[in-house]
């Protein structure tokens, strides 16, 4: 179990590509996506929340103190996966002409980065793509902030953010940063948003760089009609996707 353990780190999770998914509802998207999940470790109270296991897939009895060492929740749900990675190479992502893709481009906060990978599967969004110098998809507390999103939708972990863009508009797709001086204000901006498009998403504290933005097709602003300076990045996501879904879908 102290082996398994070691996966909770970045560089071990990396090496083995393997991760630990922690609570029902994590273990359950893990058991939905096929040959993703090693074994189960269960305690004797939460059998009962286990979800239905595949033939093949080990379920172990552990005692509270041993699965204790698998999660990092303060209270432990009593089930976590050992799992293995389910990210896909951005070239595979795109074979399949997504209409409508998520960038987070150097986003750091993991509660960010997985509040976004489920609005973009909640808006229906075709991918989500993690450039650059991202939280890892990995982190406990991204994937718990996905509510089970990571497993629903295809991710891609493209470390050039600059390259992603590239190959997004070789896809296909208009790609648009959000910006707050952007020169097309989002409530007008139907023509672009009924195109296929992938929404460029900036670091929490600093938003896009200049020359990442300015490789954008489109710069758009979203209007602030009040005093608010911003909106942070996760509302400022859930706008933008979810105009772009309602124009796709009219």
């Amino acid at each position: 179990m102290k082996d398994i353990r070691k996966v909770s780190r970045r560089s071990v999770r990396t090496e083995r590509r393997l991760f630990l998914a922690d609570g029902p509802k994590a273990v359950a998207g893990a058991l939905g996506v096929a040959g993703c999940v090693v074994e189960v470790f269960t305690t004797p109270a939460a059998v009962g929340l286990v979800p239905a296991v595949p033939d093949g897939v080990p379920v172990t009895l552990v005692e509270d103190r041993a699965l204790a060492l698998l999660s990092d929740s303060v209270t432990p749900a009593g089930v976590v996966a050992l799992c293995r990675y389910v990210d896909r190479p951005l070239a595979h992502l795109l074979d399949g002409s997504p209409r409508l893709v998520a960038v987070c481009a150097e986003v750091r906060d993991p509660g960010n980065a997985g509040t976004v990978v489920r609005t973009a599967d909640a808006a229906g969004a075709d991918a989500v793509v993690l450039a650059g110098d991202s939280v890892d998809l990995y982190n406990p507390k991204t994937l718990r902030a996905s509510v089970g999103s990571a497993f629903h939708l295809p991710v891609a972990v493209e470390p050039d953010p600059a390259a992603a863009v590239d190959a997004l508009r070789a896809a296909g797709l208009t790609v648009l940063a959000t910006a707050a001086d952007g020169e097309v204000d989002l409530h007008h901006a139907g023509d672009l948003l009924a195109r296929p498009t992938a929404w460029l998403f900036g670091n929490e504290a600093h938003g896009l760089p200049a020359e990442l933005a300015a490789r954008a097709d489109h710069r758009v602003r979203i209007p602030i009609h009040g005093r608010a300076e911003s909106l942070n990045l996760a509302t400022a996501a859930a706008l933008c996707l979810y105009e772009s879904a309602r124009l796709h879908r009219s």
